[in-house]
């Protein structure tokens, strides 16, 4: 989930082709994921799991230098999330990739690291509210991912998707905004300049997955392999 924003310096720029690699291994499915059937057999991992509408997924995605500062800057292991609903009589995953999309639950399971994953629930008290969610999150489908985690529409990342639609649909919010000064950066400094031309937006307000995970409103009810 994790970026920054700043100007395009020559550094920022050399630095584009290597930011790209990290999306593509990092926050979208490898090619290979995307040739998955929906039918194929879902992974042992899934077996545990009875799906709800609604649901918050989570999983560690694939390595990469993206993927390493959003889970070192957050101090989890929750790089990517999404919400879980109905398809076609399938179960999918809402998510903010490269673009906004559904991808099918077993796919989606699949495509994190070791194919663990975790997974929220909402209260009961919610229930009413979550197609309004979903519907919401759908609204987005098509929307490019956002690699600087600004909190416009024009681009989304995974965890700004399901804060602004738990917001649209309830008029609250699920997890703690917090700055990227907040947060462990450090270690990752020379990356989040690289990334920003030289700045280090500390002021930047953003959503995590960690923090959408600790909000509230929601329960853990099930973790495999993270």
């Amino acid at each position: 989930m994790k970026r920054f924003h700043g100007g395009r310096s020559s550094v920022g720029v050399a630095w584009a082709a290597m930011l790209s690699a990290s999306v593509l291994t990092g926050c979208r499915p490898p090619e290979s994921a995307e040739a998955t059937t929906p039918e194929a057999p879902p992974p042992a991992a899934i077996a545990a799991y009875v799906p709800r509408l609604g649901d918050l997924v989570f999983q560690s995605s694939p390595r990469g230098p993206l993927i390493n500062a959003i889970e070192g800057a957050t101090q989890s292991p929750y790089s990517h999330c999404g919400i879980v609903a109905r398809r076609d009589e399938a179960w999918v995953v809402v998510e903010a990739v490269e673009p906004v999309k559904e991808t099918p639950l077993a796919q989606w399971i699949a495509r994190g690291r070791q194919a663990g994953f975790a997974v929220y629930r909402f209260e009961e008290k919610y229930a009413d509210k979550l197609p309004v969610m979903i519907a919401a999150a759908r609204r987005h489908l098509g929307k490019p991912y956002d690699m600087r985690y600004d909190f416009d529409d024009e681009k989304l990342y995974c965890s700004e998707l399901i804060y602004k639609a738990f917001r649209e649909a309830t008029g609250e919010e699920c997890g703690a905004v917090c700055r990227l000064g907040e947060l462990n950066w450090r270690p990752y400094e020379t990356f989040i300049r690289m990334l920003e031309g030289g700045d280090l937006p500390l002021e930047r307000r953003m959503i995590t997955p960690r923090a959408v995970s600790e909000a509230t409103q929601l329960k853990l009810v099930l973790r495999k392999g993270i």
